[in-house]
């Protein structure tokens, strides 16, 4: 009496058509992601009678003397939020580029940039890279 079954798997598994289709997937994927950012397309864009600027940039700089400047034009701190208000009046989303000398006081910097956010501007600390 034979109890052995004939239908017994192999237990050895060829992992080389496995690796063919990884390596064709791998190709393909990368071939085909050149081709997902699109270049420079000319589009003719119409045009509005409200026209919203997405996006001002003002430079403000804090010198160690203490002495500001609204985009390269000397300012008294006291005319500092009015004329940022002025210059980021009707745009959606304005950025403040905050330009502080190091040994400027922190309380400068946040007093500064607390007004750029009371004007709903992204504000943003120029640095220097380190070397």
């Amino acid at each position: 009496m034979n109890l052995r079954s004939k239908n017994r798997i192999n237990p050895d598994f060829n992992m080389s058509s496995m690796t063919d289709i990884i390596f064709l997937l791998l190709i393909f994927f990368m071939l085909t992601s050149n081709f997902v950012t699109p270049t420079g397309l000319p589009v003719s864009l119409p045009s509005s009678k409200v026209s919203n600027i997405v996006m001002e940039k003002v430079n403000i700089t804090i010198t160690k003397d203490l002495q500001y400047f609204l985009n390269g034009k000397q300012i008294d701190e006291s005319q500092l939020e009015s004329q940022l208000a002025a210059l980021l009046q009707g745009t959606e989303e304005g950025v403040v580029v905050l330009n502080v000398d190091k040994t400027v006081p922190v309380e400068y910097l946040a007093k500064v940039a607390g007004i750029a956010a009371s004007l709903k501007a992204k504000v943003t600390l120029a640095t220097e890279p380190t070397k």
